[in-house]
């Protein structure tokens, strides 16, 4: 008997669908790219939104919203459907997530680079999701509830990479900077990781616990704020010294240090107006945010102080 037309059209339409996927980085991985980016910063702010209101148990079990229900239901009130909107966004991740992999599939041995870091994001965001049932299963302990949030970070940081490398080309990189530069940056780099670690035990200590019956970590609230800002101003006299001593090298490099130093003085900025008001739930969620740029901008920084090694030939 012979193949029904769907059936044999099928190999034919997988043919025209492979061939509409780019060849090389065009405006669809672009934006793609920038969305992975942004829906990555932005559950951030949703997350912080959960915690700061005391939604973290609006939805009091995981996977289900209740033992019965996927989704909110009216007796939650607020705090349901702020958890569960919250849980919503991982289904926009993993959409962008799974369309971003799709648009790099097709020059996998080309740019390489792009097609093992989408993979990984596209791996690491059920991790992430995983990681957020079990801080609603242990009843948001802090110290899952701040794994959860440093989660967050490292796919900034990798969303900051698949953003960087989309826009250089492919091939070997070398050092585009001195020696002494390069480890000044990196120096600047671990002590942004040390600001955003203490950060994230300083709000384990701190009266924004994601639900009114939720465990702190018993450290001293006082003295872990004072921890938090220490490696914060070294991270700013870091980068002060980077974008002095680093005037007169190429331009990218230039714009990305000077972009850092911007957001650490708004963030240094911001940590003290919550400090000195009772730490408003606005301030603090602008707080967070700008934790994960902090590191997607140090991460753009780091991978300046390379270029492609062809560019290096002809410069």
């Amino acid at each position: 008997m012979p193949d029904s037309p769907a059936v044999s059209d099928a190999p034919g339409l997988a043919q025209r669908l492979w061939r509409m996927l780019p060849e090389h980085v065009d405006r669809r991985v672009i934006a793609a790219v920038w969305a992975t980016f942004v829906v990555q910063v932005a559950i951030v702010g949703t997350g912080g939104l959960v915690r700061l209101t005391a939604s973290g148990l609006g939805c009091p079990t995981w996977p289900r919203c209740t033992d019965e229900s996927f989704v909110n239901t009216p007796e939650m009130g607020v705090h349901g459907v702020i958890e569960f909107g919250n849980r919503l966004l991982t289904f926009v991740l993993v959409a962008v997530a799974i369309v971003t992999f799709v648009l790099v599939l097709r020059m996998r041995r080309e740019r390489r680079d792009l097609f093992w870091l989408a993979l990984l994001i596209g791996l690491y965001v059920p991790l992430q999701a995983v990681i957020g049932g079990i801080t609603v299963l242990t009843q948001l302990n802090p110290y899952v509830v701040g794994l959860h949030y440093f989660a967050s970070v490292v796919l900034v940081a990798l969303a900051a990479a698949l953003v960087y490398r989309a826009y250089t080309g492919p091939g070997a990189r070398v050092r585009a900077v001195p020696g002494w530069y390069a480890g000044l940056a990196h120096l600047t780099s671990a002590a942004v990781l040390v600001t955003v670690v203490v950060g994230i035990l300083v709000t384990g200590s701190g009266p924004h616990a994601g639900d009114a019956g939720a465990a702190r970590n018993d450290l001293d609230p006082e003295l872990m704020q004072h921890l938090h800002s220490w490696p914060a101003y070294v991270t700013l006299a870091l980068t002060v010294a980077l974008l002095v001593t680093g005037w007169r090298l190429r331009r990218p490099l230039r714009f990305w240090v000077g972009m850092l130093l911007a957001v650490e003085v708004l963030q240094i900025a911001i940590g003290l107006w919550q400090a000195r008001t009772g730490l408003p739930i606005v301030l603090v969620n602008i707080h967070m945010v700008l934790a994960v740029l902090l590191v997607g901008a140090m991460t753009a920084v780091v991978l300046n102080l390379k270029q492609p090694e062809e560019s290096t030939a002809h410069a």
